[in-house]
């Protein structure tokens, strides 16, 4: 059985993906229709796995998405 629904936390790291300029909590949830809190708790998750790195500019946090090793 294949997998037919993207979970939040794919569509974030797809929408990271187009972006290089990244994007802050408050964009996502805009752009993907979904809550702040859910936006959040994904970033929490995907920092923790390595998968996103986060720049701070004044208040606010702009989530990218990490360069893999290796690639230049």
């Amino acid at each position: 059985m294949s997998k037919m629904i993207k979970t939040n936390r794919e569509k974030i790291i797809e929408e990271l993906g187009k972006n290089q300029e990244g994007f802050t909590v408050s964009e996502l949830s805009k752009k993907l229709n979904l809550s702040r809190q859910t936006i959040s708790n994904c970033f929490a998750f995907l920092e923790g796995a390595g998968k996103v790195k986060i720049r701070r500019v004044g208040m606010a946090k702009i989530y990218f998405l990490k360069e893999k090793q290796g690639k230049k």
